[in-house]
């Protein structure tokens, strides 16, 4: 079965800042040892929010573009995994693996939908 892993990041954590949380190195060991381990789908790491942009409906289904940085956005998804395991017990395990797991960060983990 296929899961997304959402890497969680929140604005006012200082572990998701330059000089917080897990370094690079312990990010690129994790992603070495999940791709050997054959289970990665798909992967990637997401630019900071405010190089991004929000696009919203008002009340009239108006559509409306917002560029960041955004004061409304506390969490963000810095990157994701798509790994295909036995269950989601598998999924948690690699989860926990992770850095952005540690102290600080989370991660949301989700079945990828059949359709």
């Amino acid at each position: 079965m296929k899961y997304a892993l959402l890497l969680m990041g929140h604005v006012d954590d200082p572990a998701c800042g330059e000089d917080g949380g897990a370094s690079p190195e312990e990010f690129f060991a994790f992603d070495e040892e999940i791709t050997k381990a054959g289970v990665v789908v798909s992967s990637f790491a997401l630019e900071d929010p405010e190089h991004g942009a929000i696009v919203l409906s008002d009340d009239q289904g108006e559509r409306i573009v917002s560029s960041g940085p955004y004061a409304e956005v506390k969490e963000f998804v810095g990157g994701t995994y798509i790994i295909e395991v036995a269950d989601l017990d598998e999924a948690i395990m690699w989860a926990k693996r992770s850095p952005a797991s540690a102290p600080g960060g989370h991660i949301e983990i989700r079945p990828v939908a059949p359709y």
